[in-house]
């Protein structure tokens, strides 16, 4: 069977009604500051529709719709701040919000490096990023996507239940008003497919599961395809054997190498940093992965998952190398933590509507290697191709590392059996030193990576 995409509505989404009540509400909220006893203040409104359908052999289970909207308020007076928050968007509400905002932060304590971002670093005209789909989806066609995906997992050999498959589609939109001046929204969608399917029966029965996201829904593989996936990955784990506790070399799957990169990013928080619990709070300026690693983030990419034109505070977005040539070349920062360690900001805050901004990542990967996966594998004599991690056993102070896993075993460059039931483990600062990467990258989530070799882990078995 092969699905099909939905129609576009007759008459396409027009988000520029939605864009102009966002900023309409941020205006008349932020005007309500200075006259509450506000030094500066900034507000984020936000605008957000979401439908999912969820089913299981062959019936639909659950319908969701969500609509959401929301206003933050971040005042300062003097260096303290405070933040408020409302999902009622009334503007007769606005002032008690403004006064109470600031009767807060005059309360707070002291905070020598909050304030607003630099005027001079504050976008000032950005170019579309193609993040919108301006079409929306009935729960009739997310139901069509959910059931051909679980048809086609069922359909394969070896399968004997589902555990189900869902589809969703969601719309976005955030505007950001600032008192120096500094007004931008931009609007995102996304479309999901997700299925999860059972093979054997009794303690042999196996689970795995396929997903895929993108913000275009003309980008989404089909749905019987990502079905299909996740029945291949499910029947591979039938027959999986335990280990005796060895060293050897670990080859992660794309899926799973992702967390890798995912445990540098919070590693290289400016957060993190500031506060020194990271393990890599030393190494700015030196050599933590093997010579050629990058790893990249890139806020401006058409069609990604976290693409934006500035970041929460105004801030112009700009792709940045977090390493190059294996040595560690910046942090993530927002204003804050970039004034706490005498730095410039990034261009990396993040921020809801209930908190100040943070330092976080947009879209995130690490740079295809000049090896392929198959080569990789072959160079392995004895070890674990990981399919799955469990758990999160990772010290993000020290960088100890020890995850539960489960994956194929690799018996001279071949991948020979399954494996489930091990535990991995090391200390990142070893992991990233010793990584290979393939040059299988793909861009399929907010956090990428390619197959990846490390040299020697612990495997702990029976």
């Amino acid at each position: 069977m092969t699905s099909q995409s939905p129609k576009p509505l007759s008459e396409p989404l027009d988000d520029t009604g939605r864009q102009n009540r966002l900023l309409e509400l941020a205006e008349g909220l932020l005007a309500a500051a200075r006259p509450a006893g506000a030094d500066a203040a900034d507000v984020v409104a936000v605008s957000g529709r979401a439908l999912s359908v969820s089913c299981r052999l062959g019936k639909v289970e659950e319908t969701d719709r969500a609509d959401s909207d929301g206003l933050g308020l971040r005042v300062f007076v003097g260096r303290r701040q405070a933040v408020v928050s409302s999902n009622r968007c009334d503007p007769a509400e606005f002032a008690e919000l403004a006064e109470r905002a600031v009767a807060m932060a005059r309360a707070a304590p002291e905070d020598p490096y909050c304030g607003l971002a630099d005027p001079q670093r504050l976008a000032k005209d950005w170019a579309g990023l193609d993040i919108l789909d301006v079409r929306e989806v009935s729960a009739d066609d997310l139901a069509a996507l959910a059931l051909a995906s679980e048809e086609a997992g069922r359909a394969v050999s070896g399968i004997t239940n589902s555990d189900g498959a869902s589809a969703s589609w969601s719309l976005g939109g955030i505007v950001l008003a600032t008192s120096d001046g500094f007004r931008g929204g931009y609007s995102g969608s996304s479309f999901s497919v997700s299925c999860a399917l059972l093979a054997g029966q009794g303690t042999a029965m196996e689970r795995d599961y396929e997903y895929e996201t993108r913000t275009h829904l003309a980008d989404l593989p089909a749905a019987d395809e990502i079905g299909r996936k996740a029945a291949e990955r499910t029947v591979c784990r039938l027959g999986a054997r335990k280990l005796a506790s060895c060293q050897v070399p670990v080859v992660y799957e794309p899926r799973t190498a992702s967390s890798l990169v995912g445990h540098f990013l919070g590693a290289v928080s400016g957060a993190a940093i500031a506060r020194k619990t990271s393990f890599l709070k030393d190494k700015l300026g030196g050599k933590v992965f093997k010579e050629g690693v990058a790893i990249i983030d890139d806020p401006l990419r058409p069609r990604g998952l976290r693409s934006r034109p500035f970041d929460a505070e105004g801030v112009a977005a700009a792709p940045l190398d977090l390493v190059a040539g294996g040595i560690l070349q910046s942090w993530l920062l927002d204003a804050a933590t970039a004034r706490e360690l005498g730095l410039a900001t990034t261009g990396h805050a993040r921020r809801g509507v209930a908190g100040p901004p943070a330092p976080g990542p947009s879209n995130c990967h690490l740079a295809a290697g000049a090896v392929s996966p198959e080569d990789l594998i072959k160079s392995v004599d004895r070890g674990l191709y990981v399919t799955e991690l469990i758990g999160f056993g990772v010290n993000a102070v020290t960088g100890d590392y020890s995850r539960g896993a489960a994956g194929l075993w690799i018996e001279k460059g071949e991948l020979a059996f399954p494996v489930s039931e091990v535990t991995i483990a090391g200390n990142l600062n070893d992991i990233y030193a010793g990584l290979t990467p393939a040059d299988d990258l793909s861009f399929k989530r907010a956090v990428n990576a390619p197959t990846v070799l490390i040299d020697r882990m612990t495997l702990a078995g029976r």
